[in-house]
């Protein structure tokens, strides 16, 4: 009997937002919650990809456009094999997202929203600091334009929502879509089976 795609194909979360908006702190807590409840999953962090693929990144916008398009290729082919992915990145435009989107069955976009002014308060890379200093000349949101979501599954605003709220806000939201069972996470965890990879 023929098994259906999308039944067993993993999902799918895409975190944007501005540069130190909170979009890796709350993929790495989504990422921990799953992993307690038997679910594996793996964690797309750009920063960890850049050291691998632009190890001296120029940001330009071909270099952008092709960095996205390997993250894409990378969740399309991980979801079709039926592992869940969690993409921390800020992919300024949102043809990056909605490419995603095309080509992943079971997808969902988090905007991690925050006010420039409290991101450039966390900083904790001094990105927002290199800009200010023209060290870095297209930081999203800054040297170059960062494109809001249209229309995000989830919207997280997290000058008001600590991390492990908004990690439970998304938590949830994949639980409307369909994406975890319903209740997930009400029963007794189990850390020793799932497991967290970070790409």
């Amino acid at each position: 009997m023929a098994v259906n795609q999308a039944a067993r194909s993993g999902f799918a979360v895409w975190f944007t937002g501005l540069p130190a908006s909170g979009k890796t702190s709350i993929a790495r807590r989504l990422c921990q919650i799953l992993s307690e409840q038997s679910v594996t999953i793996v964690l797309l962090d750009s920063d960890e990809l850049r050291k691998v693929l632009t190890p001296h990144p120029r940001y330009t916008d071909d270099e952008r456009d092709w960095f996205y398009s390997v993250v894409v290729y990378l969740a399309e082919h991980l979801t079709e094999s039926g592992v869940n992915v969690a993409i921390s990145a800020t992919a300024p435009r949102r043809f990056y997202r909605a490419t995603a989107r095309l080509h992943i069955e079971k997808f969902a976009e988090v905007y991690v929203d925050c006010p420039e002014a409290l991101c450039r308060e966390r900083d904790p890379k001094g990105l927002w600091r290199k800009a200010d200093s023209g060290e870095i000349k297209t930081l999203p949101g800054f040297g170059v334009p960062y494109e809001k979501p249209s229309s995000p599954e989830i919207h997280i605003e997290t000058a008001q929502t600590s991390v492990s709220n908004g990690a439970s806000r998304v938590l949830k939201g994949l639980e409307k879509l369909g994406f975890l069972a319903k209740g997930f996470g009400k029963g007794k965890t189990r850390s020793f089976d799932g497991k967290v990879i970070f790409l």
